[in-house]
């Protein structure tokens, strides 16, 4: 059945380019969203050089794409400092939101950064620990007549729904997101190379039902991709020398279509990105809910085609894309 819906929107998503365009370019990555539904897809600012000022934003902003891309600027200097970068004048140029994606904010400065009031995309690395502090500076801030924004990046275990659906009945305004892998795999798939290897890992089978629980109940508000490619060779080496991270443009809305239906993937797919980013979406694609397919990928768009989801049957495409 054809189905026309709003676009995706991605809030996580890794588009290389700069230093590393042989994974990956905002071009390529971004055909390779078009044809997954996506009409507009965020940028994590761990490129190289690190989108943490106005003169690599720009670059960012003027790069040939083939769906609206808005970039994410780091948090603070080269992402691994205590230094905040200039919130405000990365803001005026552009910057739809704040991450240190691929590295966790410091303690130290993480109540500072969610003072400023813009959109924080945490990335957390130890993420039982790391989700417990700043829930509790959050909670602080908000009893303290502050208006922070946070939002939890791929969350990925049964403790980390937990501790944020606690919050959110507490009347705390955080949002968050997880990734079809955390809901399809678990870490029993994960095999000697790195094609199922990513950041944070894959949990165990009540990781996988907590997720799929949190998604149902409304706790976690996203799914995202992550989209994160490598180099063929770098997924297909030995396990702990392959770098994290899988790509999953053209395969989200199947997935999360598959586990969760056409209302529960447009929400957690378009409207409620939209409305934790602040943007209108106005862009429309058509989706074939009874369409059966198999994804291959060695026809990625995607520079990368190493996928987890190689030769996966999945019900449920995208048909026409959001031009």
């Amino acid at each position: 059945m054809l189905v026309e819906i709003p676009a995706l929107i991605d809030m996580h998503a890794h588009l290389r380019d700069f230093e590393q365009s042989d994974k990956e370019t905002f071009e390529t990555g971004t055909l390779a969203a078009l044809v997954g539904g996506f009409g507009t897809v965020c940028n994590m600012p761990n490129s190289i050089p690190v989108c943490d000022n106005v003169e690599i934003l720009k670059q960012a902003l003027n790069k040939k794409t083939n769906c609206n891309v808005l970039q994410v600027g780091a948090v603070t200097k080269e992402l691994k400092t205590l230094e905040l970068v200039d919130f405000k004048s990365l803001k005026e140029v552009g910057a739809i939101a704040f991450s240190n994606d691929g590295f966790s904010i410091p303690d130290e400065v993480f109540e500072d950064a969610l003072k400023t009031g813009e959109l924080i995309l945490s990335h957390l690395e130890d993420e039982v620990r790391e989700l417990k502090f700043q829930l509790e500076v959050f909670k602080k801030l908000q009893d303290g007549g502050f208006f922070p924004r946070l939002h939890f990046c791929h969350i990925s275990l049964a403790k980390s729904v937990e501790l944020i659906r606690n919050a959110k009945k507490e009347g705390y305004n955080v949002t968050c997101e997880t990734c079809p892998h955390y809901f399809t795999f678990t870490k029993d798939d994960v095999g000697g190379n790195g094609v199922y290897k990513m950041n944070p890992p894959l949990g165990t089978i009540d990781d996988k039902k907590a997720i799929i629980e949190g998604v149902l109940d409304d706790t976690i508000d996203v799914i995202s991709t992550d989209h994160a490619p490598h180099l063929n060779g770098e997924k297909l080496s030995e396990y702990k020398l392959s770098p994290n991270g899988i790509t999953g443009f053209e395969t989200a809305f199947s997935l999360t279509f598959m586990q969760f239906g056409l209302d529960v993937t447009v929400q957690k797919m378009a409207i409620k990105p939209a409305e934790i980013l602040g943007i209108e979406n106005n862009k429309k694609i058509q989706v074939d809910t009874e369409f059966a397919w198999v994804f291959e990928a060695k026809n990625s768009k995607s520079k990368c085609k190493v996928s987890p989801y190689d030769n996966m049957e999945m019900v449920g495409k995208v048909i026409k894309y959001a031009i």
